[in-house]
């Protein structure tokens, strides 16, 4: 297992390395000048490439590509246009909570739509079965950021000033702004509560594809011959169900936790700018306007090797799920 998780890694460090190049000369070739941004109007053109050479613009692409390759690769990804501090610094703030946002997504995708789709399964053809098929397909079909904006509407703007009710779920930021003068538990709480409307904006829409999937993968095994087996011992349903047909199921369905990896960081990009969730989405989007490129290439950069650790540890759930695969 240690042996096939080195060479998965080692075998990745090409493809990240690729990455990182595309994204580079991508970014160089936008149009404008960054420094643009920085400079008052009516600046001398000394004071204007004196700004220039300190960003490092004044030098050849090719030249820029491999002096920031080489910092790079020593973990230094340069100082932030617009914040002026090491991007390494600034990412290290921001990234956890871009994590807690998407592994909360993820869990909350994976259990609701594994849940939905065993009952579909358990269910079938009965009224259950399609209004749970109905409401997937809704969701599947509907953008994240749509939705998020109608979990705005609804817990937001008309819980209060329609419906009279007290603002459970925050819609904007990740704390409260007493947040510093709650207790420890209040602060946990606080936390979640701002959590729930971005984490369920982007759970929601994979949900509705683990249930479809879960749907047919349970469908396919508990028509087995071992699960009648199961059932004529007398074993309780719960238990042929959870036990014996769902581990089984689930080997096709953990295919979609490295499918879905790259669609829940790009969602994160506009949920997160959407909720002013402070991630990596929201600064990359930020970083982008600012033409901030260090920030937005380590930002790249970081998302690329979080889609490569992500299929790793699916590749690894198979082992976990399936006794019959080993990675020797």
């Amino acid at each position: 297992m240690v042996g096939y998780i080195v060479r998965r890694l080692l075998a990745a460090i090409p493809l990240v390395l690729g990455v990182a190049t595309i994204v580079f000369f991508v970014v160089h070739l936008a149009p404008g000048d960054p420094a643009s941004l920085y400079i008052a109007p009516g600046v001398s053109p000394e004071a204007v490439e004196q700004v220039r050479q300190n960003m490092g613009l004044d030098r050849p692409v090719y030249e820029r590509y491999v002096r920031w390759m080489g910092a790079m690769l020593q973990g230094d990804f340069g100082v932030s246009f617009s914040r002026n501090q090491p991007v390494r610094d600034v990412i290290v703030q921001i990234l956890p909570n871009t994590l807690l946002l998407s592994f909360s997504a993820l869990i909350l995708a994976f259990g609701a739509g594994i849940l939905i789709g065993v009952v579909q399964a358990v269910r079938q053809n009965s009224f259950t079965d399609g209004a749970l098929s109905v409401g997937s397909l809704f969701f599947y079909s509907m953008p994240s950021f749509w939705l998020a904006l109608m979990l705005i509407l609804v817990f937001s703007l008309y819980a209060r000033n329609v419906w009279g009710w007290p603002i459970w779920f925050p819609a904007s930021g990740m704390v409260s702004v007493d947040h510093h003068a709650m207790g420890a538990w209040e602060q946990v709480l606080d936390r979640a509560r701002h959590l729930v409307l971005p984490a369920v904006s982007l759970a929601l829409v994979l949900a509705a594809g683990v249930a479809r999937y879960t749907r047919g993968s349970m469908l396919e095994v508990i028509r087995q011959d071992y699960i009648r087996t199961a059932r004529a011992k007398g074993l309780p349903e719960r238990t042929v169900i959870f036990k014996h047909a769902l581990r089984n199921a689930l080997i096709p369905v953990v295919t979609l936790l490295g499918l879905y990896l790259p669609v829940l960081f790009s969602g994160t990009v506009v949920i997160e700018t959407v909720f002013a969730w402070p991630g990596m989405g929201k600064l990359m989007v930020d970083s982008i306007f600012q033409r901030d490129y260090p920030v937005v290439m380590a930002g790249a950069l970081v998302f690329a090797v979080m889609v490569v650790l992500g299929n790793l540890m699916a590749d690894l759930l198979y082992a976990a799920v399936d006794p019959r695969i080993r990675y020797e």
